[in-house]
């Protein structure tokens, strides 16, 4: 494990009056400073879940004591399962409850799911209230806090529900990871492993030499990881906040993992692994199309895997998988589009012929 002290770092995400901060760091959150600068208020509420709350939510109120008169908590259950009309409407209760009004900051403190739905109900509460984002999963600090994309699911469909909507700023505790169980852990490496393929190859080259002391929670490897895939997410965000164009290859894997995730039944498998697992399939998706050599597939194969995470889908049959995905946000007039490899750090969405979909689902499915 590195000793050497870890650096603060700042990525700033350039969207005009709704720029913002990420700040990277070990300490952020027991340090008032984190939170200069936000607005006033009479009230703050602390959005988290049971097994977050009681790591951490002390340590925000602390550093939020001096700047609230009031900091209401707010806990919503675990899991995917739980990123849905409930847990937004139990948010709502609380802050009508508490009388909130709309300079009421949020305080999103966990991981996506928690991240995803208070965001959301940001979004909605008297037409939008201000939030602020503690993400303390690795998933979370490299992806689903940055971007202002908010959302529940739907029975039918992943996201399907929700807003783009962006923090006042990211406050991600480099900490926090030291308490994140194992499997967690490798969900939020697929989400760093992506960056590469799609926009960086001298990253997921680093991230080959250094996968093993990722796992093992060197804290200058994970400073590294979480920074690097802030600055790659925060320059296609700039370009394209609402994910009219370039956006859209952030979701390389995602085509595969959201069907995944909504035919298993959510939470079966945690975000991270469905991604890992749908990255390896698009690839495959990618080298049948002749858009990628064999080659690549295979190290991002072995990569994936490496990390913990799934190479190989549940079978759910053909027809489901397609089904499942017809329903993506990226699909077209019915056609299914994926985010696929075209070269070395490239990436495009387009279709692809169902029968050559259907022989990766086959092929990758077990």
């Amino acid at each position: 494990m590195s000793t050497t002290p870890i650096q603060h770092a700042t990525v700033p995400i350039d969207l005009g009056e709704r720029s913002y901060d990420i700040l990277i760091g070990a300490g952020l959150l027991d340090d008032p400073t984190s939170f200069d600068g936000l607005p006033d208020a009479a009230c703050a509420a602390i959005v988290s879940n049971p097994m977050v709350a009681p790591l951490y939510a002390a340590r925000l109120r602390g550093a939020l004591a001096n700047r609230y008169a009031r900091v209401l908590s707010i806990e919503l259950p675990d899991g995917e399962a739980h990123k849905d009309w409930a847990s937004l409407n139990t948010i709502f209760d609380a802050l009508l409850a508490a009388g909130c009004d709309r300079r009421t900051l949020l305080f999103a403190l966990g991981g996506g799911v928690i991240g995803d739905v208070a965001g959301f109900a940001a979004a909605c509460y008297m037409r939008g209230v201000p939030f602020v984002q503690v993400p303390t999963t690795l998933l979370a600090q490299v992806d689903s806090s940055v971007g202002g994309k908010t959302a529940i699911n739907h029975p039918l469909g992943k996201n399907m529900i929700g807003a783009f909507y962006q923090p006042l700023r990211v406050v991600a505790d480099l900490s926090t990871l030291d308490t994140l169980p194992p499997r967690e852990l490798s969900a939020g490496l697929a989400e760093v492993i992506k960056y590469g393929p799609i926009a960086d190859e001298a990253f997921l080259d680093w991230f080959d030499s250094n996968l093993d002391a990722l796992l093992a929670r060197d804290k200058a490897a994970l400073a590294h990881a979480v920074r690097r895939s802030c600055e790659l997410k925060a320059w296609v965000v700039a370009q394209d906040e609402r994910e009219s164009g370039l956006r859209a290859i952030l979701n390389f894997g995602h085509t595969f993992g959201h069907a995944i995730e909504s035919g298993l039944g959510y939470g079966e498998w945690l975000h991270g692994e469905a991604v890992g697992c749908g990255m390896v399939m698009a690839a495959d998706l990618s080298a049948r199309l002749g858009m990628v050599e064999a080659a690549r597939v295979d190290r991002l194969t072995r990569l994936v895997e490496r990390a913990g995470l799934p190479i190989h889908g549940p079978r759910l049959g053909v027809e489901r998988y397609l089904e499942l995905m017809r329903l993506d946000k990226k699909s077209q007039a019915g056609e299914i589009r994926f985010v696929l490899l075209d070269g070395p750090g490239r990436a495009v969405v387009r279709g692809a012929p169902d029968a050559h979909v259907a022989r990766v689902i086959e092929a990758r499915t077990a």
